[in-house]
């Protein structure tokens, strides 16, 4: 199975901006779709955003126009830009990857704090 790594997480002020990694072992444009989800304490993990192999993208509603989603296939890695941070962000963000039978693979996720 792929094998994915992120990284970039950290801790920033509410308006702040990030950008999580998600390095992949292989290639990354075989995969039908590569997205992220996020987990906050005590809560169930939610979908973040996904891109297609197509370069489609979708958001959901509580990141739409803040995040955004891109890969590069040369380096096999996936990112996520996020801009204005809130303190709802705050959650251990995780790589996932849909492959060609449909099967998903996860990373071991990254943390981001957004506090005062």
């Amino acid at each position: 199975q792929v094998q994915l790594a992120e990284s970039g997480g950290g801790s920033v002020q509410p308006g702040g901006s990030l950008r999580l990694s998600c390095a992949a072992s292989e290639g990354i444009s075989s995969m039908n779709a590569m997205g992220w989800y996020r987990q906050a304490p005590g809560k169930q993990r939610e979908w973040v955003a996904d891109i297609f192999s197509d370069g489609t993208t979708f958001y959901s509603d509580s990141v739409k126009g803040r995040f955004t989603i891109s890969r590069d296939n040369a380096k096999n890695t996936v990112y996520l830009q996020m801009n204005n941070l809130k303190p709802e962000d705050t959650a251990v963000y995780y790589c996932n990857g849909t492959d060609q039978f449909l099967f998903p693979s996860w990373g071991r996720g990254t943390q981001v704090t957004v506090s005062s």
